[in-house]
């Protein structure tokens, strides 16, 4: 509700944007009104879905964990290691049996447990560049 009152309040300015010459605007008032209004409105929702909604969350962590070793997109990491094909392999095979990505790679790959975790590991996959493949060819 908040959201389409202020769009509301948006479209209101844009037209009142397009009514003035120069620096001369007439709807000056209804754009200083509509723009208060609407960061009030804003600032009050996104209080009160802190409060209500997002501090009452609990992470359950290892339902989090387990999601996540499922997911498909794990499989990319290792396109430089057994290449797109092989990986598509995994990641199909993973989704179709509701299986980890790790538990497949480890069959199909001919890779160790070991480098695989490291490979697999989403927190390191989230930092970014290329340095970690070096340490597992």
């Amino acid at each position: 509700m908040a959201a389409a009152q202020v769009i509301g309040w948006d479209s209101a300015i844009t037209i009142a944007g397009q009514s003035g010459n120069f620096q001369l605007n007439v709807m000056l008032p209804l754009i200083a009104n509509n723009l208060i209004c609407g960061t009030r409105l804003c600032a009050a929702s996104a209080s009160a879905l802190a409060t209500q909604a997002v501090a009452g969350l609990v992470v359950r962590e290892a339902h989090v964990a387990e999601q996540l070793a499922r997911n498909p997109m794990l499989a990319t990491a290792l396109n430089p290691l057994i290449g797109y094909d092989k990986a598509v392999l995994i990641a199909k095979r993973a989704h179709a049996e509701g299986r980890s990505v790790l538990e497949v790679a480890i069959e199909e790959s001919g890779l160790s447990r070991e480098v695989l975790e490291k490979l697999l590991d989403p927190l390191a996959l989230t930092r970014g560049g290329l340095a970690h493949w070096d340490r597992h060819e």
